[in-house]
């Protein structure tokens, strides 16, 4: 089984909690859907947040989906906690940049785009509250490419046609292919997306767990485990502290192993 680590990003209130509980719910890690607005939303744990409405501590939780385990990495929407978000950025190997259907592309959302591109970190995208008046398929895509990039194609299934010309025209080796064949092959366009030549976009409604298949279903197919070297190796993006006040020390092992008292240093 492949493993992958993958974060949520999005400008405060597009929904971004609200697909994490989804994409749990749809793998099967929770019974029960929770709720921002009910206060019951499994990553948004702490007091404030709940309060609050929104998430100000980057949270972790595992799920798997058919050969894939993913730790997903729900983080702050809200600009003043950027920088809990951009510590996030540094451990990821796939991101999902979640978009307002009804308000598109926001500055902040513009924002974490060029931090995704500082941190080179291969990004899907998904647009919800698709369910909402007024919310434009076409319209949307049309802003993401102009905004984003020309890589930002809609990879609703099946993707033939159009589109996979759309895709074999952000690469030379994924033209040669489309020209001989009239389609990319898999490895080809997961090369792509690793690349950040390729964007794929995912349309739907979160809170009513629309479009969250086809999504964890590309994200399977379309995802690869990064290769990193035997030797051991980690990055640290977060410390936090236990109920007895003792200090966590959270990391993304790179490389190697990590056994039980290790001597670490930096």
């Amino acid at each position: 089984m492949q493993k992958v680590t993958l974060g949520i990003l999005a400008h405060v209130d597009s929904g971004k909690t609200t697909l994490s509980e989804g994409l749990l719910y749809a793998s099967g890690a929770l019974r029960k859907l929770g709720r921002v607005d009910h206060g019951d939303a499994f990553l948004d744990t702490d007091t404030l947040e709940k309060a609050r409405g929104i998430t100000i501590f980057s949270k972790q939780a595992l799920l798997k989906t058919g050969c894939t385990g993913i730790t997903l990495l729900d983080t702050p929407g809200h600009v003043d906690f950027s920088t809990e978000t951009e510590r996030t950025l540094q451990v990821l190997d796939y991101a999902v940049l979640v978009v307002s259907g009804t308000d598109g592309v926001q500055s902040h959302t513009e924002t974490l785009w060029r931090l995704l591109n500082r941190y080179q970190v291969p990004t899907f995208v998904f647009v919800n509250k698709m369910d909402s008046p007024g919310a434009d398929k076409t319209q949307l895509l049309a802003q993401l490419k102009k905004r984003f990039s020309d890589g930002c194609v809609d990879f609703t299934e099946p993707i033939d046609g159009e589109r996979m010309e759309e895709i074999a025209m952000q690469n030379e080796t994924a033209m040669d292919a489309y020209l001989d064949t009239e389609t990319v092959p898999d490895e080809t366009i997961r090369a792509m997306i690793a690349r950040r030549e390729l964007f794929p976009c995912y349309f739907g409604s979160a809170l009513k767990v629309d479009g969250i298949e086809q999504f964890v279903a590309g994200f399977e197919r379309f995802a690869q485990e990064p290769q990193y070297n035997g030797e051991f190796g980690a990055r640290i993006y977060k410390v936090s502290h236990d109920a007895q006040g003792n200090r966590l020390t959270w990391l993304k092992v790179t490389g190697g192993e990590l056994k039980a008292k290790m001597m670490l240093s930096g």
